[in-house]
């Protein structure tokens, strides 16, 4: 369904809430293994449309102003923070939103009544049909179901998502040599190298068991020159995606008593205690400036629990 405007300039407030965006330094992290650890606040831009989600939104969201759209449709499971945060854009800018869920209870969980408050419609699907979200003639046969939606994949991962992600380089300072981010579905990773110099090297935590695939995902979206440029590790995973240990979650209690940052269970909390190990081990230079990069989804903490 179409029509001929929205009123709304996403990538204008995109720009700027870059601007207004802090970098935390991490002082009790630094000292004689490295000399610098600052953290990036995406999550500070929003409580629910945090983080990387709203940059791999808002070119999503952009398009399918222009090109009239009135309702977007996207993929998630019951705790995917991309769903909610699409779900609260869509209400915030006047879409109608539909949610495909994993799985056949839709309102099982506080992220999918979230959804829901937000005026997302959802429509849970067997696990088995969710694995053709991504192939074409399912994707059509869901279009023509739900009258001609805007489809955004799960996670935003598409070139939109990579280029609102890209966004994000243009908030990390060149004399950083090191970026950490969380890599679930490496759209972020892929739109933040490709923007930033050779010099800076990109670590991705993946979440889940047998995370390396991404690195291949990820290279054919950028220059030859940069494939070395980054790398993914899975080491940190704590049983796999979703899952949490009592040392992950002392873990994140001791570093939001410390820093009065309060990471997710999912993705950040995962990679700052990879972080930590990785510095431990000495795996970085002395004189290594490292940014980490919050990207949000802690209101997926609450539905964990």
């Amino acid at each position: 369904m179409r029509i001929i405007s929205v009123n709304m300039d996403i990538i204008s407030e995109a720009t700027l809430a870059a601007k207004n965006l802090p970098v935390q330094s991490l002082k009790s992290w630094t000292g004689a293994s490295v000399i610098r650890v600052d953290m990036l606040r995406l999550d500070l831009f929003d409580p629910v449309i945090s983080g990387n989600k709203w940059y791999k939104l808002i070119y999503n969201l952009q398009a399918a102003k222009e090109q009239g759209f009135t309702t977007i449709l996207t993929f998630g499971g019951p705790f995917s923070n991309h769903l909610v945060a699409a779900a609260a854009a869509a209400k915030k800018y006047g879409f109608r939103a539909i949610g495909i869920v994993r799985g056949m209870e839709p309102q099982s969980t506080v992220t999918l009544k979230d959804c829901i408050a937000y005026g997302m419609q959802l429509h849970g699907v067997t696990r088995e049909e969710y694995k053709l979200k991504n192939d074409s003639d399912y994707l059509s046969a869901v279009s023509k179901q739900f009258n001609q939606p805007f489809i955004i994949p799960e996670g935003g991962a598409n070139e939109a998502g990579r280029k609102g992600s890209a966004l994000i380089a243009e908030m990390i300072s060149d004399e950083y040599t090191n970026i950490c981010l969380s890599a679930g579905t490496g759209t972020t990773l892929a739109g933040i190298r490709s923007i930033l110099p050779v010099h800076q090297h990109v670590i991705g935590f993946a979440p889940m068991k047998g995370g390396h695939y991404l690195e291949e995902e990820i290279k054919p979206f950028l220059s030859e020159e940069k494939h070395d440029t980054f790398h993914i590790t899975d080491e940190w995973h704590f049983g796999g995606f979703g899952k949490i240990t009592p040392a992950l979650q002392s873990f994140m209690d001791s570093f939001f008593s410390e820093t009065d940052i309060q990471l997710d269970r999912v993705y950040t909390g995962k990679m700052m205690f990879g972080l930590q190990e990785m510095i431990a081990r000495g795996e970085f230079d002395r004189d290594a400036k490292i940014l980490c990069i919050h990207t949000g989804g802690v209101q997926g903490n609450v539905t964990m629990r």
